[in-house]
């Protein structure tokens, strides 16, 4: 047994992984899947609970959902094996790629493709009008391991306007999509960026006023945020995962989850968030 946990222990040094992760039971009894905690948790877990019932009938095993507190909690939790499978935001994704051995196997569909944009927003009487007028004002962010909350939004305003964070204009992290949106709405921040999707949801959902709130612009088409899981599960119940995410067409648990559907994907569907990340000088392990 000494023998065996020395052995591990060098393979961890020498590839980097977590023992913890690679000791994972590779088919566990308890599923453990993470939901993106990009909105309030008890309302992901309450509004998801068709995904959880649906999950463990088609998969056979018992299924534990778990929104953590912010991105980088759900990137150590995979990162030390103490989740299965984890919905991760594609720059979410690549941080935890980049730290944990991890494989993307659905990302989903909306408006018939597997691809999404961010918006820009800005209060209505701050007198924001083009993203140049953004230049020394504060500008809401969700969480720093954001795509559409940070990365896409950020690079938006660096290439269309040459503004920067921190030298141009103020950067305020605020933690999830909606409170972006209700901290331009209300004033705290001039402007902010977010998810399309959510900004909508937000508006019907009634968080906002929608009188208080004007549209900057769009962000391109980047890929949708993907489902993930440990490369290290059973091939059979990585096999059964992919084909149960793959197969959802119940129109509950596709609302709940934003999605049309979800198509199979692979890590170099990513590499244009690896691309952006360089362009803004950042270090995804570091993050």
């Amino acid at each position: 047994m000494k023998a065996f946990l020395n052995l591990l222990i060098a393979l961890c040094l020498v590839t980097g992984l977590n023992p913890q992760a690679l000791a994972a039971d590779p088919d566990p009894d308890l599923l453990k899947v993470a939901l993106l905690p990009d909105e309030n948790a008890s309302e992901l877990i309450k509004r998801n609970q068709p995904l959880k019932d649906y999950l463990e009938s088609t998969l056979g095993k018992e299924v534990e959902l778990i929104v953590t507190t912010d991105y980088s909690s759900m990137i150590e939790a995979m990162r030390f094996g103490r989740i299965d499978l984890a919905y991760f935001g594609p720059l979410s994704y690549v941080m935890a790629k980049s730290k944990s051995d991890i494989e993307p196997f659905a990302a989903m569909i909306v408006d018939g493709k597997p691809t999404y944009r961010s918006i820009i927003i800005a209060n209505a009487d701050a007198g924001v009008e083009s993203y140049a007028d953004i230049k020394g004002k504060k500008m809401a962010y969700g969480d720093r391991a954001s795509t559409s909350s940070h990365l896409i939004p950020k690079t938006v305003l660096m290439e269309s306007a040459g503004l920067e964070a921190g030298r141009d204009y103020e950067a305020h992290f605020v933690g999830s999509h909606d409170s972006v949106a209700v901290n331009v709405a209300n004033g705290n921040a001039e402007a902010g960026g977010l998810s399309e999707v959510i900004f909508q949801h937000v508006m019907d959902r009634g968080l906002i006023d929608r009188n208080n709130v004007k549209v900057l612009g769009y962000s391109g088409e980047f890929p949708q945020y993907p489902w993930a899981m440990r490369s290290n599960l059973a091939p059979e119940l990585k096999e059964k995962v992919r084909n149960a995410f793959i197969s959802i067409d119940d129109k509950e648990i596709l609302s709940n989850l934003k999605a049309e559907g979800f198509a199979a994907i692979s890590d170099s569907d990513y590499d244009v968030i690896r691309r952006m990340g360089s362009l803004l000088n950042l270090d995804f392990a570091k993050m």
